[in-house]
């Protein structure tokens, strides 16, 4: 069940570090549902069943802005809004920490897992690394401050005051956050390196894999290698614009697709079970920039590693 209305805690606490969803009751066009009750059941019940709204009315999950629960009898009554929480499917738990690498009153950085989504998305809820770190830090206000890829590990900003939030991301938005990434791909002699690779990148809603087409470049990135085993390269790669799957995109362009990537050069079958012995090989390993709040230079780098490529 979703609400069109923007999540807002409202008079419910946090379930599972994931917000209330608010609903507002519109202006009808037409016929004007006569009690809140049946604009629920008209909303909800054909994603869920009319059974269960009825059943989350009775046992009072839905809520007003004091609180108290409603009743489904009660009159519909126009810009009066409504606060519940969702049901949550049983997800996978991500068998991996999130790792706190720095935080103070204003910012938390940390180090996501492989797997581990940043927000709420689809079939990924309770099991992101923003409600990890809510429930985990206490901070029911933590929003992120830019996203990783699910299968993308490393360094992650997370925002603490609902007030410092638009700075941060604006941060990322205007492009003035130096980030540093390392992959593990394959190695070839022939793909001159270091090279910076333009293109123009596609992403399509419900179309897994982003695509390159023909047209004027909207994504770029830095490709250096830094040293090789065998048949095998450890690569810094820096962006400097954040297109969906852009480095993966460029290293596969270049014929050296990140190593256990499900998406380039061949998608995966979808809905397949996460193999967590094979991350991807990816890690967003460095964040470096001026804060905007307080003016000091910061400079993060990961404490993970990459499997595929031990030190040693």
């Amino acid at each position: 069940m979703r609400g069109r209305g923007r999540t807002s805690a409202g008079p419910l606490p946090q379930r599972d570090g994931i917000d209330a969803v608010r609903v507002r009751l519109p202006e009808a066009a037409g016929c004007v549902p006569a009690t809140v009750g049946e604009y629920l059941v008209e909303r909800f019940g054909g994603a869920v069943g009319a059974g269960r709204v009825a059943e989350m009315l009775a046992a009072g999950r839905f809520v007003g802005a004091d609180g108290a629960a409603v009743r489904g009898s009660e009159p519909y009554a126009a810009g009066q809004c409504l606060w519940f929480h969702r049901d949550f499917a049983p997800e996978e738990p991500v068998p991996f920490p999130v790792g706190v690498v720095y935080r103070d009153e204003r910012i938390v950085v940390a180090d996501k897992p492989h797997f581990l989504a940043t927000t709420p998305r689809g079939r990924h809820v309770t099991e992101t690394a923003v409600a990890r770190l809510r429930r985990e830090l206490e901070l029911p206000a933590l929003q992120p401050a830019h996203r990783l890829d699910r299968l993308t590990a490393g360094l992650l900003l997370f925002v603490v005051r609902p007030e410092d939030r638009g700075a941060y991301q604006t941060l990322f938005r205007d492009r003035r956050v130096r980030k540093e990434y390392e992959a593990v791909a394959p190695y070839d002699p022939s793909v001159a390196l270091p090279r910076t690779v333009r293109s123009r990148i596609v992403k399509e809603r419900g179309v897994p894999a982003a695509r390159e087409e023909p047209g004027e470049a909207n994504s770029e990135s830095r490709i250096e290698l830094v040293e090789r085993r065998g048949g095998a390269g450890r690569y810094r790669l820096l962006p400097a614009t954040g297109r969906t799957h852009q480095l993966r995109v460029h290293m596969n362009a270049l014929g050296l697709p990140i190593l256990h990537d499900p998406l380039y050069p061949v998608v995966e079958a979808e809905g397949a079970a996460d193999d967590f012995s094979r991350p991807l090989q990816l890690l967003a390993r460095v964040l470096e920039f001026t804060d905007p709040v307080g003016g000091e230079p910061r400079r993060f780098t990961s404490g993970l590693r990459l499997s595929a490529w031990p030190e040693g």
